[in-house]
């Protein structure tokens, strides 16, 4: 029987960690991956609000923000896992990243969102859909121009600069949102 030379075993990222890394595989979609899977991001999150509205104030507050903790976390670990495995620092394809920071940017229109879900035959849709667009737009503007600190902490090892710079875009992107609102809605 001949010797079997020691050669280092190639990883491989379990499929769960490609399912969430590639946001459903939203983010195999070309042109603009990252586009695509914040688009699926907004849809993702429109489903969730539109299954938590009827419950509570306070569960519909505490499940989205769970959520959105739960997708940053999954986002650095499963990110993490695919860059590993094709050896990028971080592949156009995985888009966890955009889920959780769109999600983020969501944030300010998450009671208007839910109300006009409830009430949907009340006609009064125009600033839920303003809102998810804009914030959609606020996030693709910030994610891809990158100002201090999201290039910052895009340099972190893995997963967390993966995911960080798009978690930071995000919160950009929410308080452009909220100013944009503000100023729409007090100087009409």
């Amino acid at each position: 029987m001949k010797d079997i030379p020691n050669r280092p075993v190639a990883y491989v990222a379990p499929r769960w960690a490609w399912c969430i890394a590639t946001g459903l595989g939203s983010g195999r979609l070309r042109p603009a991956p990252g586009t695509w899977g914040s688009l699926a991001g907004c849809i993702a999150w429109l489903v969730l609000v539109y299954l938590a509205h009827p419950l509570s104030p306070l569960v519909f507050e505490c499940l989205l923000g769970a959520t959105v903790l739960a997708i940053i976390f999954v986002s650095i670990i499963s990110a993490g896992l695919v860059a590993r495995q094709v050896g990028k620092d971080d592949p156009s394809y995985v888009v966890s990243d955009e889920w959780a920071g769109v999600w983020l940017s969501l944030w300010p229109v998450r009671h208007h969102v839910a109300i006009a879900m409830g009430n949907h035959h009340s006609g009064n849709w125009k600033l839920p859909v303003f809102g998810v667009v804009v914030a959609f737009l606020f996030f693709r503007i910030f994610d891809i121009w990158k100002p201090w600190p999201i290039k910052k902490l895009e340099g972190m090892p893995g997963g967390w600069g993966i995911t960080l710079d798009d978690v930071c875009a995000g919160i950009f992107a929410g308080l452009a949102l909220y100013c944009t609102m503000f100023f729409l809605w007090h100087f009409k």
